[in-house]
């Protein structure tokens, strides 16, 4: 069966929405709130990117959209379905900013491992096409992931979240370790992903790639969102043709929430 195919008949009949944030705070302990209402919707088959600078509160929100962390205020929803629910937490594939596989596992026993936790089947056929299109060569896929190098390692998470099917993939930093012709490869993937129908939610640094793979982009700052558009509306806005340099002209001027 397509992914496609899956997709739809996993979400048949849910809300338009992925991801409904609502009134979300957050913070450790009894300190000062990491975030403070924090509302924003991210739309089936968009590719969504988070933007802020280190300690803005990015990862501490997807901890509350995975269930990973509670919310002092607010709920979230996905696919119309609360956020705690046994079937939302199976449409989400995670790939974290700071990814480490079982050393004691070979390539293609993580991609299988992967595959049994959403009850996938196994395709080897799949998997090698798979490696071959981020240039990750068949022969390493045989050996335990401890000999490989970072960006190695990076592309065997990522071919472990897209080829469980999920309709929706959460990446942090997915091109972490890659080199420049691994990242246009992985571009192409995530690309791919969302023409099958996947929703894409990434949270990265690299504002380039936000600016090429995007439909929309949420920057958080001060607590706060300070912007939900598309990247061209944030340029527009902050009159400058560079991503990078509006951006930081926004949280500069970091006075409230825009959204178009």
């Amino acid at each position: 069966m397509a992914v496609a195919a899956k997709i739809n008949s996993s979400v048949s009949g849910s809300a338009s929405r992925a991801i409904a944030i609502e009134g979300v705070s957050a913070h450790y302990g009894h300190g000062a709130n990491v975030i403070e209402n924090i509302s924003f919707d991210v739309r089936r088959g968009e590719t969504f990117g988070l933007i802020g600078l280190n300690g803005v509160g990015k990862t501490t929100l997807i901890k509350i959209i995975l269930g990973l962390m509670e919310a002092s205020a607010g709920a979230v929803s996905l696919f119309g379905r609360d956020r705690s629910d046994d079937a939302s937490k199976a449409m989400i594939a995670y790939l974290p900013e700071k990814f480490e596989p079982p050393v004691f596992l070979s390539g293609l026993e993580f991609i299988r491992f992967s595959l049994d936790l959403y009850k996938r089947p196994f395709d080897e056929k799949a998997v090698l096409d798979a490696a071959d299109r981020v240039l990750l060569s068949r022969e390493a896929l045989a050996r335990r992931v401890n000999t490989y190098s970072k960006g190695m390692r990076q592309k065997i998470g990522l071919m472990g979240s897209w080829l469980t099917g999920c309709p929706l993939l959460i990446l942090d930093e997915p091109m972490s370790g890659l080199d420049p012709r691994a990242r246009v490869l992985v571009k192409d993937e995530i690309v791919s992903c969302r023409n099958q129908g996947m929703t894409v939610f990434l949270s990265t640094h690299i504002l380039s790639d936000m600016d090429e793979l995007c439909d929309r982009i949420g920057i958080i700052h001060d607590k706060s969102l300070q912007f939900l558009g598309t990247p061209a509306e944030l340029r527009e806005k902050m009159k400058n043709d560079s991503l990078e340099r509006a951006f930081l002209k926004i949280i500069e001027n970091s006075t409230g929430v825009y959204q178009s």
